[in-house]
């Protein structure tokens, strides 16, 4: 398996979580009407990013077999479970949420798993 470095360039801002090291996916979408579908059933792991810069582009690394993306494709990532699976420890913990749209938006919920550290 030969690995090459693909840049993505995205027009409009990045999502404030992405992180190196988490998994790109992207799915095909169909147009009708007007509108855009994600077709889920057909999603491709395109592989690990390894550079951001979030005034839109990204390097990912993968698998040289794999078509990178198009403009029209659905582009998400997952975060690497081992780095990410434990839930907040200790006595305190601060939450920041910013909407960048400039549409009016609500929160319908914030929920929290906390831990304990020690005693």
């Amino acid at each position: 398996m030969s690995l090459q470095v693909t840049t993505l360039n995205f027009t409009h801002p990045l999502n404030e979580s992405l992180q190196i090291g988490d998994v790109v996916y992207y799915s095909n979408t169909n147009s009708s009407g007007g509108f855009s579908t994600v077709l889920t059933t057909n999603t491709t792991e395109f592989g690990v990013v390894n550079s951001i810069d979030f005034s839109g582009i990204i390097s990912v690394t993968h698998d040289a077999s794999i078509i990178p993306p198009t403009t029209s494709d659905y582009i998400t990532f997952a975060k690497n479970k081992q780095v990410n699976s434990s839930s907040l420890i200790g006595y305190y913990a601060e939450a920041k949420f910013i909407n960048n749209s400039k549409e009016k938006a609500e929160l319908f919920s914030v929920g929290s798993e906390v831990t304990e550290s020690s005693k």
